[in-house]
């Protein structure tokens, strides 16, 4: 969604905030600059699902000018964890600065809703653009394009149902603890949190066995399309639940 022009400036950093991969960011020193901020979170698939893009934006434009920055936001004990945190981030594979907005000071700032929720603001660091969720991944690509001032690119699409012109469906919402139950969705998830370090942890998905080496979101059951299905998930001692959640998948 395009901003008002000229009327929301950046908020400032937090300070002495933690930070991850750069040494501590100053708002004012990215003046002259492109900025894409995206708040996100280890533990939530929608974030997990965004994350190819702002890894794929940072490898091809930053170059060029751009700055991407991500700011977690935990909504989960093991997401509140800053070790955890930056475990995930090795893990998946993040280079681009990464900020703990662990007492959710930033988020308040900018008046924010939801996770991911991107926000891209141009040179002046005025907000250009704003988008909550997965999706519009061509709008953001096309918009850093115009930014930087270079021709745009046709948005390579990490999914079927991150197509621009894609159909998807209305996944169930995100249901509390171990559960299990009928539902709507493209894939199943599950906040999982294994209780010991260097065990053997484990849930049970539809009667088979899934590993969980670590804290946080992992995918349970993926459909090729969006699918009605009854999950049955059993949880043992040595891990916790925290929540299971559904994404959205491909109609037709």
């Amino acid at each position: 969604m395009r901003a008002p022009p000229d009327k929301v400036s950046a908020p400032f950093f937090p300070r002495g905030a933690e930070w991850i991969n750069v040494a501590t960011l100053r708002l004012d020193q990215q003046v002259g600059r492109p900025v894409l901020v995206e708040f996100w979170d280890f533990c939530r698939a929608n974030s997990l699902r965004t994350l190819g893009y702002m890894r794929a934006w940072h490898a091809r434009y930053a170059a060029g000018g751009l700055r991407v920055i991500s700011v977690h936001a935990g909504g989960y004990p093991p997401s509140q964890d800053p070790a955890q945190v930056r475990a995930a981030v090795a893990r998946l594979g993040i280079v681009h600065p990464v900020m703990l907005d662990s007492d959710f000071a930033l988020w308040r700032e900018y008046g924010n809703e939801a996770w991911p929720a991107r926000y891209l603001f141009d040179r002046r660091l005025r907000l250009f653009s704003m988008h909550y969720g997965e999706g519009a991944y061509a709008e953001t690509q096309d918009e850093i394009c115009e930014l930087l001032g270079i021709a745009s690119e046709p948005l390579v699409a990490l999914r079927p149902e991150d197509a621009p012109d894609a159909l998807v469906g209305r996944p169930t919402p995100e249901q509390p603890g171990a559960w299990s139950g009928p539902y709507e969705a493209g894939a199943v998830w599950a906040v999982l949190e294994p209780l010991q370090s260097g065990g053997d942890a484990a849930v049970r998905v539809n009667g088979r066995t899934l590993p969980v080496p670590h804290a946080g979101c992992h995918r349970l059951v993926a459909h090729d399309h969006h699918t009605t299905g009854v999950l049955e998930l059993e949880v043992g001692d040595g891990v916790r639940c925290h929540a299971v959640q559904f994404t959205a998948g491909l109609i037709g």
